[in-house]
């Protein structure tokens, strides 16, 4: 089983939650119901869940609600521990990998 926490700046502010706050209700509620799959399934479907290619391990959560599609990006800790980064809604820009990757540093770097 999985364990999803959201990544949070030297200053303490967190991305993620910025980013679901800017959601309405229903999206915020799909959001939810595919993080909760991602924690519980042992095999995530890769509709949901997918390590990106070409990238320094960074995998995605991709929400489809309707129209919109939602993506949150981050990386896993310690195989169990899944650290999210940032959250977009169109399909993934290379900033937002390269902001993933900084922030996974940044995150590992402050572990130590």
């Amino acid at each position: 089983m999985r364990e999803i926490i959201f990544y949070k700046t030297i200053s303490g502010d967190s991305p993620i939650e910025d980013f679901l706050d800017s959601l309405d209700s229903k999206q915020v509620q799909k959001v939810v119901w595919v993080m909760k799959v991602v924690e519980e399934l042992e095999t995530v479907p890769t509709t949901y869940y997918k390590k990106l290619k070409n990238t320094d391990d960074i995998w995605e959560i991709r929400i489809q609600q309707s129209n919109n599609i939602f993506r949150l990006l981050g990386f896993q800790d310690k195989g169990q521990l899944v650290i999210l980064t940032n959250g977009f809604t169109q399909k993934t820009p290379k900033n937002e990998i390269i902001l993933a990757e900084k922030r996974k540093k940044e995150y590992l770097e402050r572990k130590q």
